[in-house]
């Protein structure tokens, strides 16, 4: 197994703690990440505490992102990589926006807008791979 350096440096450790609880109990039930039943998946909205404007958006983002990663495997992996990693990007980003919008904590809140500025690039180098490799 790899080891990490140390660093006195949380953002690695925050931004996996982030990306495990955004992942929510669904991807316990994935037993393979393309066939993940998500008509089994409690709705995020239902979760508690749910009245709230971030847990609103929170459950749209993820209701979203969710949705479009649900593809019918093409057999081509690069196509069916672009295709699901779209909407896992473009969920973190709306994710990210919520925390800009509604955090508090200054280092999250400055992780987020990091995260919306680096998948932002990301997006748009798979989105100009898939033009460029278009049937």
């Amino acid at each position: 197994m790899t080891q990490l350096p140390h660093t006195r440096d949380p953002g690695p450790l925050v931004l996996a703690a982030f990306v495990v609880i955004l992942a929510g109990s669904g991807a316990a039930r994935a037993a393979e990440p393309m066939k993940m039943d998500h008509a089994t998946m409690a709705p995020a909205a239902a979760a508690p505490g749910g009245d709230h404007a971030a847990d609103k958006a929170y459950a749209a983002a993820n209701d979203a992102m969710m949705t479009g990663m649900d593809v019918k495997p093409t057999g081509d992996p690069d196509r069916d990589f672009a295709a699901m990693m779209l909407p896992h990007h473009q969920g973190a980003v709306e994710m990210a926006k919520v925390e800009v919008q509604y955090g508090h904590d200054p280092m999250l809140r400055k992780l987020a807008a990091d995260i919306i500025k680096a998948q932002a690039i990301e997006i748009a180098q798979m989105q100009g791979w898939q033009k460029r490799h278009a049937r």
